[in-house]
C-alpha cells in the first residue's frame, strides 16, 4: 500500500468510526432496532480500540487480568444463556421483529443477524491490525444504518431487497480484498502474527493465551498449564512424532520435500510449547511455518469446521446457526466472481503456493458431544443455492490444485485430548502419547496378512450383530496380476497418526447394502442410529434418530455428511487394526468423543465422498512388499479425464463400526469365504495379537 493509499485508508477509518460512535447519541428508531444498532456500534467501537492498540503495540502494557476481562467482553453475548437474547440468535431476533412488525420480519432478521455475525468476525482482524478489512466492514455497517435511518424519516422500514443489495454488492466487490488476504495468510510465512506468539512469547505465563484474540476458556488455560509442566523429553517425543510423520509422508509417497519451503501448522490454543518445538523441527527440514486462523467471515469460514488455528469455541449452536449464511446471497454471478478473485489471488502468490508443502495438523478431542437444534429461523440452502454452493466448491478446488499441486504436497494429522474430556484427562493424554508412538513394524506385518487374504477376494461381506443392521457387500477392483498388485494399502503411521489400518477404494458397481452405527461422533456432532443405504456404491437413502421428525434428520445428514450433495459414493472401505485405541476408548468411556483420526483405526470403517487418493489417482503407490496399490480410483473419480468437476466432492467422512457391533467381515473368493473377523474378533491366522487389547480386563 502506497503512502497516499494509507493516508486515504486512515481518513476513511477515522470518518466511519466517528460516525459510528455518534450512533448512541441518536434515537432514529424504536426498539428493537435501537438496541440492535447500539450493540453493533458498541462491538465496532470495542474492536476499533483493539485495532488502534494493535497498530501501536499498546498490548504490551496490559496485564493478564485486563486481557482476560477484554476476552470475556468480546464473547459474552454468545456464551451460554447469553446467546438466548443475542441478535445473532436467529430465533431471538426473528421473534422480536415479528412481535414489533419490523418490515418483512424473518428475512429482515436474517440479514441483520448476518451483519452482526460479520462484525463479530472482525475480532481476529482487530488483533492483527488489519485496518483495511476492518474499515470496509465498518463502512458496510454505516451504510446499512443509513438505509434504515432514511427509511425511518419517512415512517417506514427499508425494503428487504434494498438490504439484500447492499450486502450482496459488498460481498461481490470486497471479496477482492478479503479473499486474497485469506490466501496470503494460508501460504505466506511472512504473515507471522501467530508464529511470533508461538516462538517469542513466554509460554509459562498464562498472559500469552490472550494475545491472539481467540476465546479463552478454562479448558485452554488448563491445557497450557498441563503442557508447561511436561518434561522436555516428552515435548520432544510428541513434536518429533508429529514432524517425522510429516516427513515420512513425503518419503513413502516419493514426493519432493526438497522442493518445498513452507508448512502450514494447524492446532488449537494451549499447545504452543509443543508447536514451538515442531517449528524448530520443520526448520531443520527447510520449512518455514505458516500458522493461520480458522476463518471468521462468511467468505473465509468452513461452516462448523475449524480449519486452521483456533481457540475455544464459544458456542457451537451459534456456529451451526450461521454455517449457511452465504445462502442469502449466492447466485451464479457471485460464484463466477469468487472464482475469478480466487484465481487472481493465487496467481499473485503463485511462487509461494508452489513451495507450500501442505498441512501439519494437531487436532484435539474430548468435547462434549453436540446435537444442534435445527432452527426454522436460521438461513438454509434451497435446492438451487445448494447446487451453486457445491459448484463453487468444485471449481475452487480445481483452482487451488493448480497452484498447490496435489502430486507434490502431503500432510500429517495427529490428535490429543483436551481437559474437556473429564477427570481422567491426564491419564488419557499419556495413553494417547503411547498410542501415537506404537511400533509400526508390528502392525505393518500383521496388516500384510490381512491384505494377502483380501487380495484373494472379489468382494468383502460385512455384517452387524445385535441391534446393528449393517449388511454390506463391498466390491473390489479385479487384480490383473496378483503377483505385483494389491487392492489395499498397508497404512501405518506417517500422514495419519496413529497406526493402523488397511484401506481400499471400492468398485462402486456391485457395492450394495446398509451401513448402520448406533452412535458416531463426526466433525464435532453426534449422530444417533445412523443408517446409510448404498446401491452400486452410491448413497440412495439415509436416516438418523437425532430428531423426532425424520425429515429433519435427513436434512441434518444431507447438510453435514453429504455436504449438500444429493448423493456421494463410498470412497473408502477399511479395516482398522488399532485395538489398543479401541480399548482406550472403552476403558475411559470416551468412544463417542474420539476424533475420526483415532476412531477410524478402531474398527472397520467406510468413507463417503472422495477416495483417499483424491486428485492423486495417477500417482503410483506401493506397499512395503513392493506391490502396487491399484485401487486408487472408482467409477466417479475416473470422470476426471472427461469432466473433473464431476469427479470430486471435496469431502471424505469416515464412519466406523465398533467391534462389539460387528458379527463378521469375510473375504469372498471363488473358493469360499475367508474369515477376517468373526464375532468382533480377528480370526485370520497371524492376527490374533490384535485381540489382546479387546480381551484385556478394563482398568
Amino acid at each position: 500500500m502506497t503512502g497516499t493509499d494509507q493516508e486515504l485508508l486512515d481518513e476513511r477509518y477515522s470518518l466511519v468510526m466517528d460516525g459510528i460512535r455518534r450512533i448512541k447519541e441518536e434515537s432514529a428508531f424504536g426498539e428493537p432496532l435501537l438496541s440492535y444498532f447500539n450493540v453493533c456500534a458498541d462491538m465496532l467501537d470495542m474492536l476499533s480500540a483493539i485495532l488502534d492498540r494493535s497498530l501501536c503495540g499498546g498490548i504490551k502494557d496490559m496485564d493478564t487480568a485486563a486481557l482476560a476481562a477484554e476476552n470475556h467482553a468480546l464473547y459474552e453475548d454468545i456464551l451460554g444463556r447469553g446467546y438466548d437474547k443475542s441478535f445473532t440468535n436467529p430465533d431471538y431476533i426473528t421473534a422480536l421483529f415479528e412481535k414489533e412488525n419490523i418490515g418483512d420480519a424473518k428475512p429482515m432478521a436474517q440479514y441483520l443477524s448476518y451483519l452482526l455475525v460479520q462484525i463479530r468476525g472482525l475480532i481476529p482482524y482487530a488483533y492483527e491490525g488489519k485496518k483495511e478489512i476492518f474499515t470496509i466492514h465498518a463502512e458496510l455497517f454505516a451504510e446499512i444504518y443509513s438505509l434504515f435511518s432514511f427509511a425511518a424519516l419517512e415512517g417506514r422500514y427499508p425494503e428487504v431487497s434494498a438490504l439484500h443489495d447492499v450486502l450482496y454488492w459488498f460481498i461481490r466487490d470486497d471479496c477482492e480484498i478479503i479473499v486474497p488476504d485469506n490466501i496470503s495468510q494460508k501460504i505466506d510465512p511472512s504473515n507471522d502474527f501467530l508464529t511470533r506468539i508461538v516462538c517469542d512469547e513466554d509460554l509459562d505465563d498464562e498472559r500469552y493465551l490472550y494475545l491472539s484474540g481467540e476465546y479463552v476458556s478454562e479448558n485452554e488455560k488448563e491445557m497450557a498449564a498441563f503442557i508447561s509442566k511436561l518434561p522436555e523429553d516428552t515435548i520432544d517425543l510428541i513434536a518429533s512424532t508429529f514432524t517425522e510423520g510429516y516427513r515420512m509422508g513425503f518419503v513413502a509417497a516419493d514426493k519432493p520435500l526438497e522442493k518445498k519451503n513452507g508448512v502450514n501448522i494447524r492446532y488449537s490454543l494451549g499447545f504452543e510449547r509443543i508447536i514451538r518445538k515442531a517449528v524448530e523441527n520443520f526448520a531443520a527440514m527447510g520449512l518455514e511455518p505458516v500458522i493461520y486462523r480458522a476463518g471468521s467471515l462468511s467468505l473465509t469460514s468452513s461452516g462448523t469446521s475449524k480449519v486452521g488455528f483456533y481457540g475455544a469455541v464459544p458456542n457451537r449452536q451459534y456456529d451451526y446457526d450461521h454455517k449457511d449464511d452465504l445462502a442469502l446471497f449466492i447466485d451464479a454471478d457471485l460464484v463466477t466472481r469468487r472464482i475469478e478473485v480466487l484465481t487472481k489471488g493465487y496467481e499473485a502468490v503463485k511462487e509461494k503456493a508452489y513451495g507450500h508443502a501442505g498441512p501439519a495438523v494437531m487436532e484435539v478431542f474430548g468435547e462434549v458431544p453436540f446435537t444442534p437444534a435445527a432452527k426454522e429461523s436460521a438461513v438454509t440452502f434451497t435446492d438451487k443455492t445448494r447446487k451453486l454452493s457445491v459448484d463453487y466448491s468444485a471449481k475452487a478446488s480445481l483452482v487451488i490444485n493448480r497452484y498447490i499441486i496435489p502430486e507434490e504436497r502431503s500432510f500429517t494429522i495427529i490428535a490429543f485430548p483436551s481437559p474437556e474430556i473429564g477427570d481422567d484427562f491426564e491419564k488419557i493424554f499419556f495413553e494417547t502419547v503411547k498410542l501415537n508412538t506404537l511400533p509400526y513394524k508390528k502392525y505393518e506385518t500383521i496388516q500384510q496378512k490381512i491384505i494377502d487374504a483380501l487380495d484373494k477376494a472379489g468382494s468383502v461381506r460385512i455384517k452387524g450383530k445385535g441391534d446393528n443392521r449393517t449388511d454390506l457387500t463391498v466390491n473390489l477392483m479385479p487384480l490383473s496380476d496378483p503377483a505385483t498388485q494389491s487392492h489395499f494399502e498397508n497404512c501405518v503411521a506417517d500422514v495419519n497418526i496413529p497406526v493402523g489400518e488397511v484401506f481400499t477404494s471400492p468398485k462402486l458397481s456391485g457395492t450394495n447394502g446398509v451401513l448402520n452405527v448406533s452412535k458416531v461422533y463426526l466433525n464435532g456432532i453426534l449422530y444417533k442410529d445412523l443408517s446409510i443405504t448404498f446401491t452400486d456404491g452410491m448413497i440412495t437413502d439415509y436416516s438418523c434418530a437425532n430428531y423426532e421428525d425424520a425429515q429433519k434428520g435427513r436434512q441434518f445428514i444431507k447438510d453435514n455428511i453429504l455436504h449438500k450433495h444429493d448423493s456421494l459414493p463410498m470412497g473408502e472401505f477399511a479395516i482398522g487394526t488399532n485395538t489398543t485405541a479401541y480399548r482406550m476408548g472403552r476403558d475411559f468411556d470416551i468412544e463417542g468423543r474420539l476424533p475420526i483420526l483415532i476412531a477410524e483405526k478402531t474398527g472397520p470403517h467406510f468413507a463417503v465422498g472422495d477416495t483417499c487418493y483424491s486428485h492423486e489417482e495417477d500417482v503410483r503407490v506401493y506397499n512395503p512388499d513392493k506391490k502396487e496399490i491399484i485401487s486408487r480410483e472408482n467409477e466417479v473419480s475416473a470422470k476426471r479425464h472427461t469432466n473433473e468437476k464431476e469427479a470430486y466432492f471435496q469431502c471424505h467422512t469416515d464412519i466406523t463400526i465398533a467391534f462389539d457391533e460387528l458379527l463378521y467381515i469375510r473375504a469372498v473368493t471363488g473358493d469360499g469365504d475367508i474369515p477376517i473377523i468373526e464375532n468382533g474378533r480377528f480370526v485370520l491366522p497371524g492376527t490374533a495379537e490384535l485381540n489382546e487389547p479387546l480381551d484385556r480386563d478394563q482398568i
